[in-house]
């Protein structure tokens, strides 16, 4: 009777051995499916995201040299027509993350800062000069300059970076589905992003803001 009692034992404690051995082997290969599923998401999330602007404007260029003192004045000038092309764009392939398996948690730790482009069309009319002060190259490089701090200022007062954020945001939340859907959890900065609600927050938002300017 002892005999087959402790043969009992023996043949449960090896069914369970086998039982833990099989239910790790899932659960190892779970994760590493789900790693490779995230990383697989963020290559292809890993894109170039731009957003597209069209600016006007209308320059006055005037540059007044005196000659012989005070008592003469050259004064050259120019209208400066100005269109540009502009876009603000994030390239997202260089998103740094790391994922840790064994918590199931995919941290953020980068975002790339954005780009901003600026192609100035610029066409000059009524340019007036003089011998003794004619155009120059420097005068189209001044000219150039300012046109290019002008419209720096406009893009930042612009709707067109919020409109950029607002597109990156929404590629960021394919992180958050993803991670919700495998039971893992994301982070941005060591901070856990719960829901679409807490990623596009103003906090979230202002964070972002911090971390890319």
């Amino acid at each position: 009777m002892k005999k087959i009692l402790f043969g009992v034992i023996i043949t449960l404690i090896i069914l369970f051995s086998f039982k833990y051995c099989d239910d790790s082997k899932e659960n190892k290969v779970e994760l590493q499916e789900s790693s490779a599923l995230i990383q697989q998401q963020i290559k292809n999330v890993g894109k170039l995201v731009v957003t597209e602007g069209h600016f006007s404007e209308v320059f006055n260029y005037k540059n007044s040299k005196e000659i012989f003192g005070e008592y003469f004045t050259s004064e050259k000038k120019a209208l400066v027509v100005v269109n540009a092309e502009v876009s603000v764009a994030y390239d997202l392939s260089k998103i740094e993350y790391k994922i840790d398996s064994e918590n199931k948690i995919l941290q953020i730790t980068n975002i790339p800062s954005e780009e901003i482009k600026i192609n100035p069309d610029l066409e000059y009319y009524d340019v007036q000069s003089d011998f003794l002060n004619p155009f120059e190259a420097q005068d189209y490089n001044k000219i150039k300059e300012s046109v290019n701090k002008s419209l720096m200022k406009k893009v930042e007062n612009s709707s067109l970076k919020i409109n950029a954020k607002n597109r990156l945001i929404s590629e960021l939340s394919k992180f958050l589905i993803l991670t919700n859907s495998l039971g893992w959890t994301l982070e941005y900065n060591s901070n856990p992003v719960k829901s679409l609600e807490e990623l596009s927050n103003q906090t979230f938002i202002n964070d972002l803001q911090t971390a890319i300017n």
